[in-house]
């Protein structure tokens, strides 16, 4: 029984993360920065997210700072998303 319950609680952590993550893309992609309002700019730099800036989700405006600090650490297609 108590790994079911470990179970349970590992799934809604994980859905969760991702509930928020689309929380996040979808703000970010509405109001924050029109460089990622296409599905693919949002693609690319979902990635980085995770890999960069996961303790931020689900504060999208920290997220964005986060990655605008992290410059130098994104992939080649998230960067480049940020400069355009």
């Amino acid at each position: 029984m108590k790994a079911r319950g470990m179970r349970l609680v590992a799934l809604e952590s994980r859905t969760f993360r991702v509930s928020t993550l689309s929380l996040f893309l979808a703000l970010f992609a509405a109001g924050s920065a029109s460089a990622l309002g296409s599905p693919e700019q949002r693609r690319v730099c979902t990635p980085d997210v995770y890999r960069l800036c996961a303790g931020e989700i689900p504060n999208v405006k920290a997220i964005i700072a986060c990655l605008r600090r992290q410059k130098g650490n994104l992939s080649v297609a998230c960067a480049a998303v940020f400069d355009q």
